[in-house]
């Protein structure tokens, strides 16, 4: 089957054009490396389906929703891989039920592998060194393949980059739980957390404000729980001022707070961590015996130098998923540079937006679907206080807030409904 540039223009030359007609054979050849970028238009004139290498970089929510909507919308002739360092699938938005034992390992992660090849996407669990979006390689560093892998069209969805050594501190003295086994290290040492200070926060870059104020309130109802709520103090610490003109958010999240006496200090944009205390820039310091803390955030270092990021290494793209500048390369998830929060809701609407996009681009049709840049949280906590906050970032229209034990019960079947689905 004929899918080469060169292959492409020397048919056009040999079979479509008269053989004594010089000037129109050059025309086919520039021709038919033109039309080498539209695999549609290669069906028509050489006959038959041509066969797109599609590999999915990522193994999150992203990855996995941009591969199994590809293997939905494009025949068998296209071959789909996606790569992963891990084979197992980390729905994160349980790790902080995970960290006070409400659930099990089984409830946050599922195989990766049987899922993909049970959709008829090929599954690599490796690590991915390097991407040359301009010669369309990968290089792997190392796991069940090594080497350079090829493509013809990818989907970026390699995450952030938990940038801890910003941080002097950090590794060595702040728990966090953005992983199952730093979860379970958490837990453990709330377990033995009895008396003294619990300081739950984020470092500024971090853009993931739900683990921080979901693990508070878990932490105080531990506490209430074992009766030594009056022996303790929770206290959440915000790099950011928290005066906004999303007034009806920060009203409802102070009261939450309050009603479990957890105390807020927003404007604490953390710049190293002792062994009892963090500090700011400023001198500002607040002494510990349990610390949570959510590290930076930057982008994934594999596109870094290429000049397609901004300058935390986020990729740049637009409404449709696509790289900025690039040709059949698009990206979703945390890797991105969009404004506001990293979010897996945002990271599944993305993949979704990307897959449609793509299969278009590889049926010779103009890609028209585009992402919506929305806000949808929940705040679990635990009771009446739980939170739900909506809010379209293309707009100026406020957030919409509610709140009540529904929103706690309705995260709770989301996160039931997304293992079932996707297993």
């Amino acid at each position: 089957m004929a899918t080469g540039k060169a292959t492409v223009a020397s048919y056009f030359a040999e079979n479509v054009l008269p053989e004594n007609d010089e000037d129109t054979k050059h025309k086919a050849q520039y021709l038919g490396t033109f039309l080498y970028r539209t695999p549609l238009a290669v069906n028509i004139f050489i006959g038959g389906p041509t066969m797109a290498k599609v590999l999915i970089l990522g193994g999150g929510f992203g990855g996995v929703v941009a591969a199994e909507r590809l293997a939905k919308q494009l025949g068998d002739e296209h071959q789909l891989s996606l790569v992963s360092r891990s084979r197992h699938f980390v729905f994160y938005p349980a790790l902080v039920r995970f960290a006070f034992g409400k659930c099990e390992v089984d409830d946050v992660s599922f195989d990766l592998r049987n899922t993909m090849l049970s959709r008829r996407v090929n599954f690599i669990e490796a690590e991915v060194a390097r991407v040359d979006p301009f010669q369309r390689r990968v290089t792997i560093a190392h796991g069940e393949v090594e080497g350079q892998l090829t493509y013809d069209y990818l989907i970026f969805a390699l995450g952030r980059r938990l940038a801890t050594e910003r941080i002097p501190g950090f590794f060595e003295h702040a728990h966090h739980l953005l992983s199952p086994d730093k979860a379970l290290e958490f837990g453990k040492a709330v377990a033995e957390f009895h008396e003294g200070r619990a300081v739950i926060g984020q470092c500024a870059g971090a853009r993931l404000t739900v683990p921080v104020y979901e693990t508070a309130f878990a932490l105080a109802r531990e506490l209430e729980g074992r009766g030594e709520g009056d022996r303790t103090q929770i206290t959440v610490i915000s790099p950011d001022s928290l005066r906004s003109s999303e007034e009806d958010v920060t009203e409802a999240l102070r009261a939450a707070l309050e009603a479990h006496r957890i105390e807020l200090l927003p404007d604490f944009p953390i710049e190293r961590v002792k062994p009892r205390a963090v500090t700011t820039s400023s001198g500002r310091e607040v002494d510990f015996n349990l610390l949570m803390l959510l590290p930076p955030f930057v982008g994934s270092p594999v596109v870094s130098y290429q000049g397609i990021t901004d300058k935390e290494g986020y990729l740049d793209v637009d409404a449709k998923m696509r790289v900025a500048g690039l040709e059949r390369m698009y990206a979703v998830g945390d890797c991105v540079n969009f404004n506001g929060p990293k979010l897996g809701h945002m990271a599944v609407r993305q993949g979704e937006v990307a897959a449609a996009n793509l299969a278009s681009e590889i049926e010779g049709r103009e890609p028209t679907s585009e992402y919506v840049h929305e806000l949808k949280l929940v705040i679990d906590e635990g009771g009446t206080e739980s939170i739900y906050v909506q809010k379209d970032f293309s707009g100026d229209e406020p957030a919409e807030v509610r709140q009540g034990r529904f929103w706690s019960w309705a995260k709770r079947v989301q996160e039931v409904y997304w293992q079932a689905s996707h297993k």
